[in-house]
């Protein structure tokens, strides 16, 4: 196997003073898949002290100390190294209740999560795979190492781990794997929002996420993570503008929107509002009145439910709100008070959800589906000539300020920001306006 130079050289230092020593884990089953790793783990005979006093030249980070684990930082990567060890019961679902170091590198793998993880390599003595994860890999399978009952049991992150792999890699779950999935989905409640959280956003980001997203909705999992969206699973749109129902629609957006974390969770959230606001007309036709807003209160409290970083739920919020606005006929000002609200560096992340929510209401090749693209192109066009030409978008582009204003005789406080705003309503109408004497003399008149 290709190694970096920084791993070649922790595997020599380790054999050279008389250990075994291995990669281990993900970047062989990268490496087996033609795959670029992530990250490089080692794992070795030696014990924590023993690792330290061998790289005693280097940095090393002692963290992971008390379970086997030193960080050696060489040539600024840095590369993890584990002593072999075997696991006593997990007492919280997440740690070994006690921690045994091995000198066989068979036990270490044995208490891995899953079979295409649990090899190691070294050029000496070649692939250690003692659970054929090299076989799983060729029947492209994700299969738990031994029982699958106890493995979820002593973490029940590996529930999740489980159907992200199986995302990420394109792999099916085996069978008694995906039995004990189901089976065991409470233990998740053991587990900690941000762990969940961080591997549901890793699904969320892979090449096709509908795949994981579909198999935590059928294995129960989602309940868990955001459980509204089970209410959108074979809602029926009874709307011609329609060929989905509501939760195949959602995927189809999430699929379609790029690899970024916000616009991926706006896509998945979109449409959040629809069941809480579905109503028929006269002639059987569904509407979603104010699904939009609805959505975007929802997805503000799912959000903060799964501890997203405040920037992040304002702006995914945000796009959720805006993403109908489309349908209206937007005056210039309106195109500029939008750009306001959504931030002149996310406008175009908005276009995009509007173009991805579009092209999976029906197929594309639709005329009306080619005619509703058209606006969204005009619009863009709109947006961008705004930007060009740096037309004021709120009170901090006026040619004036508040100070201004106070030299003027405005008394500090609120009458400064609605003569301000005055002021900007009136430039988003005639951008010629924005010229400080200009300014200076509505603001006069305003006064009067």
């Amino acid at each position: 196997m290709e190694m970096p130079k920084e791993v070649m050289y922790v595997l020599e230092k380790l054999n050279n003073a008389g250990f075994k020593s291995y990669i281990v884990g993900g970047c062989v089953r990268d490496n087996f898949m033609k795959r670029l790793p992530k990250d490089w783990d080692v794992t070795t005979s030696a014990l924590p002290e023993e690792i330290m006093d061998i790289f005693i030249d280097e940095k090393t980070i002692e963290i992971g100390k008390r379970f086997g684990t030193i960080t050696v930082i060489k040539d600024s990567h840095p590369i993890e190294i584990t002593t072999f060890r075997s696991e006593g019961d997990y007492i919280d679902g997440r740690r070994p209740g006690w921690v045994e170091f091995q000198k066989d590198i068979e036990a270490d793998l044995s208490r891995r999560d899953f079979t295409i993880n649990a090899m190691a390599y070294n050029d000496l003595k070649g692939l250690v795979d003692p659970f054929n994860g090299r076989g799983d890999i060729n029947k492209r399978l994700i299969r738990t190492v031994g029982n699958p009952k106890k493995r979820f049991n002593e973490d029940a992150l590996r529930l999740l781990r489980a159907i992200r792999f199986s995302t990420e890699l394109g792999f099916e779950i085996e069978k008694n794997t995906y039995k004990n999935i189901k089976e065991h989905k409470d233990n998740l409640l053991e587990v900690s929002i941000e762990r969940i959280a961080d591997e549901f956003l890793k699904i969320l980001l892979s090449d096709k996420p509908s795949n994981g997203i579909r198999l935590l909705v059928d294995t129960g999992v989602i309940k868990y993570i955001i459980p509204e969206i089970v209410d959108t699973v074979d809602f029926n749109q009874c709307n011609p503008h329609h060929d989905k129902n509501v939760f195949d629609h959602i995927l189809c957006v999430v699929d379609n929107s790029p690899k970024d974390i916000e616009l991926r969770l706006a896509a998945l959230l979109h449409d959040i509002g629809k069941p809480d606001t579905f109503t028929k007309d006269e002639e059987g036709i569904g509407h979603f009145y104010n699904h939009d807003k609805v959505g975007a209160e929802l997805s503000e409290k799912i959000l903060k439910r799964l501890k997203a970083p405040k920037k992040a739920i304002s702006l995914v919020s945000n796009l959720v709100k805006e993403h109908m606005i489309w349908h209206n006929d937007i005056s210039d000002k309106g195109l500029k008070r939008l750009i306001n609200r959504v931030g002149e560096e996310n406008i175009i992340k908005l276009l995009t959800l509007m173009r991805s929510d579009i092209s999976c209401s029906l197929a594309i090749e639709r005329p009306e589906v080619q005619e509703e693209l058209a606006i969204i192109d005009k619009l863009e066009y709109r947006i961008k000539n705004i930007l060009d030409n740096r037309e004021a978008l709120s009170i901090k582009d006026l040619s004036i300020n508040g100070k201004d204003l106070i030299d003027l005789g405005v008394f500090k406080g609120p009458r400064v920001g609605e003569i301000l705003n005055i002021l900007l309503d009136k430039v988003m109408e005639d951008e010629s306006l924005n010229k400080r004497d200009k300014l200076l003399e509505v603001a006069k008149k305003e006064l009067q």
